[in-house]
């Protein structure tokens, strides 16, 4: 029988999911390695796990998507099963607690709340949030709050950024931008002589953060557009070592001179093969 929505049997299935994290975090009768963790503990599963899905999901490989998301909703399931223990909040809880806020920030669907398009909707959806952190704090609140520091530095420059342009403090138009860009250039190469390794960083930081604005003002994902690009530097330079293996030799005997030639040739079939499809 397929799952369908209504259905019994996806319910059966999530309860035997609880069940059998319970069972695994059983003091007496449990895994010993699952009944020492904490929060703390496996916190970066669930990061590496949301990666993992975003990888199947690039990929195109529906069989691993249906996989990872089961890896990632073990780590929702472990949360709550400690947090159950705890007294804190259980699994229902967090289910209900994603419920009303689905329904709450889509009045137009679940209220009486006019109609919006996909851009409308964005909008709105950011001001509910805004709100609602205004709501859970009694001090000022910034427009950067909820902007969490453990998201990848890219991604959070980028969110740091739009949150701080929705205030105005934006460059008005990519022109400004690129002479930004050339000015931190600049910046970090007068740096570059000095040598001192702090002040190298800083300056580099500062370049990072003005190119995820960049891809912010392109319309593009900075974490996204940088995956992308090691996918296609690895698929290049394993080719470029293929090419040298057909040859004979690794690429410890090949000059850079060599290897760049190889690395032409590969890029060129590339470019030819995706005019072609």
């Amino acid at each position: 029988m397929n799952d369908v929505a209504g259905s019994p049997e996806p319910e059966a299935k999530l309860r035997a999911l609880l069940d059998i994290m319970a069972r695994l975090r059983d003091p007496v009768s449990g895994c010993a390695w699952d009944v020492e963790q904490s929060h703390a503990s496996i916190a970066p599963y669930a990061i590496e796990e949301a990666y993992e899905v975003a990888e199947a999901i690039a990929t195109g490989d529906t069989s691993a998507l249906r996989d990872e998301l089961g890896d990632l909703l073990l780590q929702v399931v472990f949360h709550s099963q400690m947090a159950a223990e705890a007294g804190t909040f259980t699994f229902a809880d967090v289910a209900t607690s994603i419920s009303d806020k689905l329904i709450r920030r889509h009045p137009h669907i679940f209220a009486d709340a006019a109609q919006r398009d996909a851009r409308g909707q964005t909008i709105a959806w950011e001001a509910q949030k805004a709100e609602e952190r205004a709501a859970k704090k009694k001090a000022a609140v910034s427009a950067l709050d909820g902007v969490a520091v453990t998201l990848p530095a890219l991604t959070r420059a980028q969110k740091l950024s739009a949150r701080a342009a929705r205030v105005g403090f934006d460059w008005p138009n990519l022109a400004d931008l690129f002479a930004k860009l050339d000015e931190e250039v600049a910046e970090l190469q007068a740096e570059i002589a000095s040598a001192a390794p702090e002040r190298l960083a800083d300056e580099m930081g500062d370049l990072l953060f003005v190119m995820a604005n960049l891809c912010r003002k392109l319309g593009l994902d900075s974490e996204a557009t940088l995956r992308a690009a090691n996918a296609k530097f690895t698929r290049r330079f394993q080719a470029v070592e293929r090419r040298l293996a057909a040859e004979g030799r690794p690429p410890t005997d090949a000059t850079l001179a060599e290897m760049e030639a190889h690395w032409a040739a590969v890029k060129s079939a590339e470019t030819s093969s995706q005019a072609g499809d």
